[in-house]
């Protein structure tokens, strides 16, 4: 069954605080949508760069970024192009969105060049989409940071349902069902569901089961499902098994992803959006297009046509995923290895360059030594003490008690293209002094909290 359209909207909107648990959010503390702060991720990255330009160490394990250089294939393609000054399609030009619907129809999900949308990034195609959708959404608890802020800002809520244990990036089916019956009788429906596959937070890709679950609570609610797979090809082991909800139920599934992640070109602001099959597609992306045109007109031409070369994956840009790949790995479970050594509890990453380390069994020594009660309080010690960026729990939507960090690696590689090149031919990756001497300054780290 299609979906019906969006919820209308009557109560005020809400945003959960990166130090308050959302569930506990009283409503007078709720913020009227200009006054969301700068996102958890980038206020972290400009703190440390901060810190950089007064001369002191940092270890940069907040921000989200794969730090690699922009193969020179890309480069070229973008340069060939600098002279294209005319706007474009409002849906992108004809050869990207070729090359995507291509891309996706490789990856088991067939896909027509007219259900293709580009956007400047797939974060302002899922905000354009919240917007067009214009309804409440449920979001993983924890999920990507600026999910509910996004939601916050047109005017609707994200309702935080528990992630599925041991997973990440996926709601749990028995506890979204529960979620959506409750907003419903509260009279503030929901009408979409976000996942990530694989996840941000935790660095963890859903399994098929889970996703099937979700499936079915979003056919029998008449959910949206809107599937952000920006970090699909970064699983660590290529050949596990990746289901998207849009080969459960193409027929209420957007799917986005961009290039900011697997060629590392975030700068760029470049991505792609996958409507869904039959009469919701059909809605939907005049409904997105119509946004687009007053927001962002068309995405720059030059970049478009380096994304197209992109994802039409000639042989030494899928090459240079793989060895992306590999590096991101190889560094993230290093570090996930050096936690679990030192006594903390975290689940082995499988994807991208995350991972999300829980310092609760070291809560009492925390709090009696560096009364350290919170994440934020955490994060807050190992900046100021260490020089070390972290995320905390409560920017992903945790209790403002849970003591689990979010740690990025992806900008572990060096601090010039020559080493970050290096970093990627390298068999041994973590046999580089640069990436070596990183690693020992977190393992240093970690010692020094727990004595």
């Amino acid at each position: 069954m299609p979906w019906a359209g969006p919820a209308t909207l009557t109560e005020p909107t809400s945003l959960y605080s990166a130090t308050q648990s959302p569930a506990a959010l009283a409503p007078e503390r709720r913020r009227a949508p200009g006054g969301v702060p700068v996102s958890a991720t980038l206020a972290a990255n400009e703190a440390l760069a901060q810190r950089r330009r007064r001369g002191e160490p940092v270890l940069p394990l907040a921000f989200g970024e794969s730090g690699l250089p922009v193969h020179p294939r890309l480069t070229a393609e973008l340069a060939a192009k600098a002279d294209q000054g005319a706007y474009g399609p409002v849906a992108g030009a004809e050869r990207l969105r070729a090359a995507a619907a291509a891309y996706w129809s490789r990856r088991f999900l067939p896909t027509s060049p007219d259900a293709v949308v580009a956007g400047p990034g797939s974060k302002a195609l899922l905000f354009a989409m919240l917007l067009a959708l214009g309804a409440d959404i449920a979001v993983p608890q924890p999920s990507w940071v600026s999910y509910a802020a996004q939601a916050a800002l047109i005017g609707t809520t994200a309702h935080f349902v528990p992630a599925v244990p041991g997973e990440g990036g996926i709601c749990d089916a028995t506890a979204l069902d529960a979620a959506v019956r409750a907003s419903k009788s509260a009279g503030r429906p929901i009408g979409a569901v976000l996942v990530t596959m694989p996840d941000n937070p935790t660095g963890r890709l859903a399994s098929t089961a889970s996703v099937r679950g979700l499936c079915e609570v979003a056919e029998r609610h008449n959910l949206i499902v809107i599937s952000d797979e920006i970090y699909r090809d970064l699983v660590h082991d290529p050949g596990r098994p990746f289901l998207s909800p849009a080969q459960v139920a193409p027929h209420r599934t957007v799917v986005t992803t961009a290039l900011s992640k697997n060629l590392s070109v975030g700068g760029w602001r470049i991505g792609v959006a996958r409507m869904p099959d039959g009469r919701t597609g059909t809605w939907l992306r005049p409904r997105l297009l119509g946004i687009a045109s007053e927001i962002w007109s068309a995405p720059a031409g030059p970049v478009q046509h380096a994304a197209a070369v992109a994802l039409e994956e000639p042989p030494e840009l899928v090459e240079r995923v793989a060895r992306s790949r590999r590096l991101h790995a190889v560094v993230c479970q290093e570090a996930a290895r050096l936690c679990a050594e030192a006594g903390l509890e975290v689940a082995p990453p499988q994807a991208a360059f995350y991972l999300y380390p829980d310092f609760a069994p070291w809560r009492e020594h925390l709090d009696a030594r560096f009364s350290v009660s919170t994440g934020a309080d955490l994060a807050a010690l190992l900046l100021d003490r260490y020089g070390a960026g972290t995320l905390p729990g409560s920017a992903f939507g945790e209790d403002a008690t849970c003591l689990r960090l979010r740690l990025a690696t992806g900008l572990l590689y060096g601090d010039t293209d020559e080493q970050r090149e290096r970093a990627l031919a390298a068999a041994e990756p973590l046999r580089l002094p640069w990436i070596s001497g990183a690693m020992t300054r977190f393992a240093d780290i970690l010692t020094g909290l727990a004595a």
